[in-house]
């Protein structure tokens, strides 16, 4: 059966003590909200509804940068959990298919937790909720079942003391008919202290109804909201100790896998090598054999087999790493491919070109792509040199086994095999330096006897 993701994303979040909306928070180097799409695509939606409220236009355009599909609603006045369901309806329109929802600032829900719950709906249940055994339940909404079967959710305030016994508690996930869900969730009323209305009581509606009401249960730990500052740190040093466990038991090497920061979507390849206080931003693949020397910045790249990068090498967007290449200490590559066997070793910008295969650009090389206005490509052909300190001002190109003389400023194409120099001559005027410094001493010292 088809599935439609329902992402809760509207809260203001007003313990974090921030101007941003609490989902745009980031976890793994991606917003809150990304972490529950992630979750979700187990379940292979074919619609995704994310409910934004407080700071919507900054939520909108961070969900559709994520994913350009998504379907944005608003929850302008936040009247409850039971409420920002209802407001998905419009954009699920005629959809006959199951809905299950999840909350933005809930992000370590695991996929196989949903499948779950899924196979629970395809064995029968009309309603499926997600709960958990609590180490301390504290004021946590207690779900009160009869083996998988669940009678009621009781709120802490309103629970018998035998109900607060129940350490099993209610993470506020649900699965039911696209349908059924926003029957359920319009029928659900405020009556209640605070007067808002809550999803938790579809349960004890669908038990009048008679319905069948299930309960799947998942560890704690993937229940984990973030509300402060304190949670989101706590939450970002527990997602790292697992991608950092899972990279070593997939069989790549850290040295000091503490000092490693992942990305929620890196991707690194069996005996790579990650050295110490290497950084992931997301978007990064690291192929088998690969070496990540220590202190790089990786976003939005791809390293080949067996390619060398670092230490201290910052890789940006669209930066491609071939096979065997090689990008040494202080050199920045953006948007640029690198082919087999080239070597930028030292000190260099790299942007918006090609390098290619073999070829060897020397320490403090720049490409000189943006124009102010514009960038402009930059290709430099098979087994050139590039001598050191050269500028290549974009658009340009270096063929095949030419060279840059060091120092050079290359303004227009070099052919292949050809040698470019593009430098003022080099004059020595003897007795100069010394007469210069002997001048300039003398104006210091004038200048401080007239003070």
């Amino acid at each position: 059966m088809s599935t439609a993701l329902i992402i809760l994303a509207a809260g203001q979040g007003t313990r974090m003590q921030s101007d941003r909306p609490k989902v745009l928070h980031e976890l793994g180097g991606a917003p809150l909200f990304a972490h529950a799409l992630r979750a979700g695509a187990a379940l292979e939606p074919a619609l995704r509804v994310l409910v934004a409220g407080h700071g919507a236009g900054a939520v909108e355009a961070a969900a559709r940068a994520l994913d350009p599909d998504i379907l944005t609603v608003r929850q302008d006045e936040q009247l409850g959990t039971a409420h920002a369901v209802l407001q998905a309806a419009p954009a699920l329109g005629d959809f006959t298919g199951d809905a299950v929802v999840l909350y933005g600032d809930t992000p370590f829900i695991s996929a196989a937790t949903l499948n779950a719950m899924a196979d629970a709906r395809a064995a029968g249940a009309d309603l499926v909720l997600l709960g958990f055994e609590a180490a301390d339940p504290g004021r946590y909404g207690r779900m009160i079942a009869d083996g998988d079967r669940l009678e009621r959710i009781v709120e802490y305030k309103d629970a018998s003391p035998e109900e607060r016994a129940v350490t099993l508690c209610n993470s506020g996930v649900v699965m039911a008919p696209a349908a059924l869900l926003m029957d359920l969730a319009g029928s659900v009323g405020n009556d209640n202290a605070a007067g808002e209305y809550y999803l938790t009581d579809i349960v004890a509606i669908a038990g009048a109804r008679g319905l069948d009401v299930r309960v799947v249960t998942c560890p704690e730990a993937e229940t984990l909201g973030i509300n402060s500052r304190a949670e989101l740190a706590a939450a970002e040093a527990a997602l790292q100790a697992r991608l950092r466990a899972e990279a070593l038991e997939a069989g790549v090497s850290m040295p000091a896998p503490d000092t490693v920061i992942f990305a929620y979507d890196t991707h690194v390849g069996r005996d790579a090598i990650i050295e110490p206080h290497v950084v992931f931003a997301p978007g990064v693949t690291v192929e088998t054999g690969a070496r990540i020397r220590a202190f790089s910045h990786l976003e939005g790249c791809h390293v080949s087999r067996g390619a060398v990068v670092g230490p201290y090498a910052r890789l940006r967007p669209g930066a491609e790493l071939a096979e065997g290449a090689k990008v040494g200490n202080f050199v920045e590559i953006k948007n640029a491919v690198i082919d087999p066997g080239a070597k930028v070793n030292h000190l260099s910008y790299i942007g918006d070109a090609h390098i290619g295969e073999a070829a060897n650009i020397g320490a403090g090389t720049i490409t000189c792509n943006y124009d102010g206005v514009m960038k402009h490509h930059t290709d430099i052909g098979a087994r050139a040199f590039i001598g050191s300190h050269t500028a290549l001002v974009a658009p340009v190109s270096v063929g095949r086994d030419a060279m840059t003389a060091t120092g050079t400023v290359v303004t227009h194409d070099v052919p292949d095999e050809a040698l470019a120099i593009g430098r003022a001559r080099m004059q020595n005027k003897p007795g100069f330096a010394r007469a210069w410094f002997e001048k300039l001493k003398n104006r210091k010292k004038n200048a401080q006897d007239g003070s």
